[in-house]
C-alpha cells in the first residue's frame, strides 16, 4: 500500500492511500482519518460512501467531519466511487455511468463485470486491508453516504446488518430500479432481468425481508434531484410497512451540495457515535 499524503488535523491524521485492488483489477485510492485516540488503541470506524462524479477527495475537502470525529474518537474512511484507469470501460460523456458511478454493486455484464465490483471491494477487500494496516476496531463499524453513496450505504447495511451497528444517509437514491437517473446504469451493469436489480435497491431489499435496527436520513427540500431521483417517501413507505424505525429529516431550503452535507454532518457523526459505543 502506498501513502499518497498524510497531514495532522485536530490531533489526528488525515491520510490518502493507494493500493492494487484484486477485486477491481486496478489501483484504488481511499482516504482515512484516524482520530488522536488511535494512538492508544483501536477505534471504531465510520464508512462514508460518496455520490455520482465524486472521488474520496470531495468529502475530505468539503465534508467538515474531522474536528468532531477527533472529539468522538471515530475513524472515517472514504473510498472512491468506482474503478479508475485508462483501461477501465467508461462512458466519458455520461456522468451517471462508468467512472465515478459504480453504484456500489458487482456488475455481471461485459465489459463491466471485470472491474466494476464496488460492492465486493467495499464489503470485503478494503475492510480486510484496513483491519491489517490500521488500528481499527472492526467489531464497531457504521456506514453513511450521499446520493449514490446513500444508496450504497443503505443497501450494504441491509445486506450486512451483523457488521454495521448503524446506518444513515444524506439524500439517498432509495429506489434506483425505477429512478430515471439510475435505472439505465443498473441495466448496463446487471443486465435486463430486473430481478437481479433487487439486490441493489433499498426499498426492494426491505420488501424482500432485509432489516436493520433503524435508519437516519437527511434530505433537502430544495434538492433539484428530489422528485426524479431520490424520492425519500418511498423509503418511508417501505420502512413503515416493515416496522423499521426511520428518522427522515426534510431540511427546508437545503440543496444536494456539500453545503447541505457539511451542515448536518455533525448530527450524523453524533448519532453513529452513540450506537458505536453500545
Amino acid at each position: 500500500m502506498e501513502t499518497i499524503a498524510k497531514a495532522k488535523s485536530h490531533g489526528g491524521v488525515q491520510g490518502v492511500y493507494r493500493h492494487a485492488s484484486e477485486t477491481c483489477k486496478c489501483d484504488m485510492t481511499f482516504a482515512l482519518f484516524l482520530p488522536p485516540q488511535a494512538e492508544q488503541g483501536p477505534v471504531p470506524l465510520l464508512w462514508y460512501l460518496s455520490g455520482l462524479t465524486c472521488t474520496h477527495q470531495n468529502v475530505m475537502d468539503k465534508g467538515e467531519y474531522r474536528q468532531l470525529a477527533a472529539e468522538l474518537g471515530i475513524a472515517v474512511i472514504c473510498p472512491d466511487t468506482s474503478p479508475r484507469g485508462d483501461t477501465i470501460p467508461d462512458e466519458p460523456d455520461n456522468w451517471q455511468f462508468g467512472k465515478g458511478a459504480g453504484f456500489y454493486l458487482d456488475a455481471t455484464e461485459a465489459p463491466f463485470a471485470e472491474h466494476y465490483r464496488m460492492y465486493s471491494y467495499v464489503t470485503d477487500e478494503l475492510p480486510r486491508l484496513i483491519a491489517a494496516q490500521f488500528p481499527i476496531d472492526m467489531t464497531r463499524q457504521a456506514i453513511t453516504g450521499h446520493s449514490m453513496g446513500g444508496h450504497g450505504a443503505l443497501t450494504i447495511a441491509l445486506k450486512n446488518p451483523e457488521r454495521f451497528r448503524s446506518v444513515s444517509a444524506f439524500a439517498p437514491i432509495v429506489q434506483p430500479s425505477t429512478a430515471g437517473w439510475s435505472r439505465p446504469a443498473l441495466e448496463k451493469y446487471l443486465g435486463p432481468d430486473e430481478t437481479a436489480w433487487r439486490a441493489y435497491d433499498a426499498t426492494l431489499l426491505i420488501e424482500d425481508g432485509h432489516r436493520v435496527a433503524e435508519i437516519l436520513v437527511d434530505q433537502g427540500t430544495a434538492d433539484g434531484f428530489l422528485d426524479e431521483g431520490l424520492r425519500p417517501w418511498l423509503l418511508q413507505e417501505a420502512c413503515d410497512k416493515s416496522g423499521i424505525p426511520l428518522t427522515l429529516n426534510m431540511r427546508e431550503g437545503y440543496d444536494h451540495s456539500y453545503f447541505f452535507i457539511s451542515t448536518f454532518m455533525g448530527d450524523h457523526l453524533r448519532w453513529h457515535a452513540e450506537r458505536l459505543k453500545k
